[in-house]
């Protein structure tokens, strides 16, 4: 059995070996998280609630184009289509 072994392909592995190794050896150095307190959390919490007042909590999106478009046509009102590809967070 013979084994064809791209240099680059070794050198790659090699690396992202080396570099996890560094890395769970830097994270095992770090001291222990001891978490949120039930203030801090209940703090956090409150803030990350919606409010509910945003401008576009208002709008009546239609998951589906055809509900959409039978309410586009009852109502005389164009259709806003937002329609991408890719990861949603833009890191493609």
């Amino acid at each position: 059995m013979s084994f064809n072994l791209d240099i680059r392909v070794v050198l790659g592995r090699l690396i992202v070996l080396l570099v996890l190794g560094l890395v769970f050896q830097l994270s095992s150095e770090l001291p222990a998280n001891e978490g949120l307190s039930e203030a801090d959390f209940r703090r956090l919490h409150k803030k990350l609630q919606v409010s509910g007042k945003d401008p576009w909590r208002t709008i009546p999106w239609k998951i589906s184009l055809l509900d959409a478009q039978r309410v586009a046509v009852a109502e005389k009102k164009p259709i806003f289509i937002w329609a991408m590809d890719g990861h949603p967070l833009g890191c493609t």
